[in-house]
């Protein structure tokens, strides 16, 4: 499972996404995940608006294994819901 972060610095939701990926990681063989600064790379929000299919308000946007999941809330609920983590997540 390919886990795919779009996210900017000092976003405190990016970089809770970025934890629970590093949680996900750690505790699965199954499970690694990408980190894209979108400043560094150049990415706007039009580009992602046109990668997501709609309209994109916030960071991070996160896919797992190339479907849009969401924000971080969207993915930490994706996490519990599919039982990833031995122990929930704590918010």
């Amino acid at each position: 499972m390919l886990t795919v972060i779009f996210g900017r610095p000092g976003c405190p939701f990016c970089v809770r996404a970025k934890e629970l990926a590093e949680r996900l990681s750690a505790e699965r063989d199954d499970f690694s995940y990408r980190y894209i600064d979108i400043h560094e790379e150049g990415i706007t929000k039009a580009d992602m608006e046109k990668t997501i299919g709609k309209p994109v308000e916030t960071v991070p946007q996160i896919f797992v294994d190339q479907t849009h999941i969401g924000g971080y809330n969207e993915f930490d609920q994706y996490v519990r819901e599919n039982a990833l983590l031995s122990e929930p997540t704590v918010n």
